[in-house]
């Protein structure tokens, strides 16, 4: 398993939120750059990279993306509110190794189906899980969905994996949700990557023993709760 520090992006800055919740901001650094390139320094090999505004519909951080891409050599995934195939181009030309897709490919069937023939093996789709029903549109709309019939209709598709973020435990760093990706890693073939109140080492070596891919981390590398290098070292793939 591999962990990868999550750059959440709003109004240009890194960001971190607590709950999901929009105005509960716990973390805000004014240089998504320098923070990018301090998560390489300390060993990282992957970045996610979450563009809250597109995902709400508050406006967008492309020039923010395009400079992370530019300035740094890792594997970087991109997501929020790419809900067209020119957004996924435009990011895989720009240098993403993988796109995030969420609200449109877990409301439209026919679009998934489309884009992921399109680009095989290069979309992750989120699904954002509170409850354990799927939640889209920036964790604003509960859908008539949970899990085990999201996990059964993403299997059926060529992606490079699965993001499950436990929505209820986002930020606040009580735990990962192990009932959740226990069920989801035995559910299906694809990779599936955890995310939402990771807090401890336990909690990764946890994750790992369940077969979970590779781990988003954004809180409790921030607070300094986890010692960003050892973490690098040790859950290195």
């Amino acid at each position: 398993m591999i962990v990868i520090p999550a750059i959440d992006l709003r109004d240009g800055a890194c960001v971190q939120l607590v709950g999901g919740e929009y105005a509960q901001e716990r973390v805000r650094l004014p240089d998504p750059i320098a923070v990018a390139l301090d998560w390489e320094a300390k060993g990282f090999q992957a970045l996610h990279i979450v563009d809250l505004d597109a995902a709400t519909g508050r406006g967008d951080n492309r020039k923010v993306i395009e400079l992370l891409l530019d300035r740094t050599d890792l594997t970087v995934q991109v997501g929020g509110g790419i809900r067209d195939r020119e957004a996924i181009a435009w990011l895989i030309d720009a240098g993403a190794t993988y796109v995030v897709v969420g609200t449109r490919a877990l409301e439209d069937d026919e679009w998934l189906a489309e884009v992921a023939e399109e680009f095989p093996e290069q979309l992750i789709v989120a699904a954002d899980v509170r409850e354990r029903q799927i939640v889209t549109r920036g964790w604003t709309r509960t859908m008539h969905m949970d899990i085990d019939e999201a996990m059964e209709k993403l299997s059926q598709h060529p992606l490079a994996g699965v993001l499950v973020t436990a929505v209820h435990k986002e930020g606040l760093m009580q735990g990962a949700d192990l009932s959740l990706m226990d069920d989801v890693v035995q559910s299906t073939e694809l990779a599936v990557i955890a995310s939402g109140g990771i807090a401890t080492d336990v909690d990764l070596r946890l994750l790992d023993d369940r077969g979970v891919a590779a781990a988003v981390l954004g809180m409790a590398l921030y607070t300094g709760a986890l010692d960003a290098a050892a973490i690098a070292e040790e859950f290195r793939g």
